[in-house]
């Protein structure tokens, strides 16, 4: 099996990054975006100025708007929004029902799109289940500052890559109301069980929820307002409104959108996830911050381990 052109599905700041390291060597990337402007900007300048403005772009990148074009392509990068996907099923399930004769693997671990771009130390979980295709994305993707650990547990990665941006929700809003670090520690401990509990109900390893795709990838995305979840949790934090902010944003904070699915989920199958019900609550204007601080803080006592 070869993968020499590749498509990049989705011309956001991350599927930009991705094309960018799949074009690293020079080889053929055709990157397919909805808006008409990152086309002609990536095709003319080499540059996408509406989501990850001042990065040069490898001028081996093509963009299209041209859904057809992709038929060419060896393989596809799908970096389009989860819930521009579907609302309920795990997106590799949903890749695997509109494709069943193709093989399906999820690329998930701590990165910054921006740095990435910039060619800056990454890495990541590749989880495939087809041992043959996972070798031949790694050997088409990696590089010298791009690190792809492989994996057999699709599920685990989506679920870390999934709840963390709802717990990025939660600790910027510890930072918004100034609690400190102490309580964000904590939060991203707390938080990690909570995706643990979940990961493993959902059939995913516990070791890949402890690793890039899952710990690896909360610890960053909890940690700095580069982080569009974290930066609307710390928005949200200060006193401004959900609603309004989330209306506001050409860039997407996909934890908005997986907050009430997740919480849903978890409350049906009895699955205990107070941090996650707990943004639920703020997105939807159920509880004001105060309110939800005071009950995740007065919660019963129990054994750390649970």
């Amino acid at each position: 099996m070869t993968i020499d052109r590749l498509a990049v599905v989705g011309g956001g700041a991350w599927g930009t990054a991705l094309a960018q390291v799949a074009a690293a060597r020079g080889q053929d990337t055709l990157m397919w975006a909805f808006e008409e402007d990152v086309v002609a900007a990536v095709n003319r300048i080499h540059e996408n100025p509406v989501f990850l403005r001042g990065q040069k772009l490898n001028p081996a990148i093509r963009a299209t708007s041209n859904f057809s074009e992709l038929s060419g392509c060896d393989a596809w990068l799908v970096v389009t929004p989860a819930q521009h996907m579907r609302a309920v099923q795990m997106l590799h399930q949903v890749a695997r029902e509109v494709c069943p004769t193709s093989p399906v693997a999820v690329l998930s671990g701590p990165t910054f799109a921006h740095e990435v771009a910039a060619g800056l130390p990454t890495a990541v979980t590749l989880a495939c289940q087809d041992e043959a295709l996972g070798e031949t994305l790694r050997e088409r993707l990696a590089g010298p500052a791009f690190r792809i650990y492989l994996s057999d547990d699709v599920a685990g990665a989506e679920v870390g890559g999934a709840v963390k941006n709802v717990l990025a929700i939660a600790c910027g809003v510890v930072e918004g109301r100034g609690l400190g670090q102490n309580a964000r520690a904590a939060l991203i401990a707390r938080g990690f069980a909570e995706m643990t509990r979940f990961g493993l109900a959902m059939g995913a390893r516990r070791e890949t929820l402890a690793g890039l795709s899952g710990l690896g990838d909360l610890v960053l995305t909890c940690s700095s307002t580069s982080s569009r979840n974290f930066s609307l949790g710390k928005a949200i934090g200060e006193g401004r409104d959900a609603a309004a902010l989330m209306a506001d944003r050409r860039t997407v904070a996909e934890g908005a959108h997986t907050a009430p699915v997740l919480h849903r989920i978890a409350r049906d199958k009895g699955i205990d996830m107070p941090i996650v019900a707990a943004v639920d609550a703020l997105l939807t204007g159920a509880m004001p911050v105060e309110q939800v601080l005071e009950e995740l803080m007065t919660r019963p006592p129990r054994l750390e381990a649970q």
